[in-house]
């Protein structure tokens, strides 16, 4: 099964305000999201978020998602292949399901699945 790429990147930052102005100078957009727990950017078809601290998943590194149509079915074939689940497929609102694992170097990789 086949991935739509890599849209969205998650991006962990200790100082939410100055990265928020970094981003936004970088990527030439103001933010779509714009909260005290995330702040999401839109630019050239590429979601590009900031959560402070890592957020609840401990993120210490960004994180790209690839787009999938069906999640589980991408776990399981990526753990067939030897990756290890960090985190099950969770709704995160409207929805959106994402998931992490990482490959067999410990590389944290996610999957992304949008409401059909």
């Amino acid at each position: 099964m086949a991935t739509q790429g890599i849209k969205t990147v998650l991006h962990p930052v200790s100082d939410l305000t100055k990265a928020k102005e970094v981003y936004a100078a970088l990527l030439g957009v103001a933010p779509v999201a714009d909260g005290s727990y995330y702040v999401g950017f839109e630019a050239e078809g590429q979601h590009i978020g900031l959560v402070p601290t890592g957020g609840p998943q401990s993120m210490t590194s960004p994180v790209a998602y690839w787009h999938v149509t069906d999640i589980e079915a991408k776990l399981a074939e990526v753990t067939a292949a030897g990756a290890t689940v960090k985190d099950a497929a969770r709704d995160v609102g409207g929805g959106r399901l994402v998931a992490t694992f990482t490959d067999p170097d410990g590389n944290v990789l996610g999957l992304l699945q949008d409401p059909a």
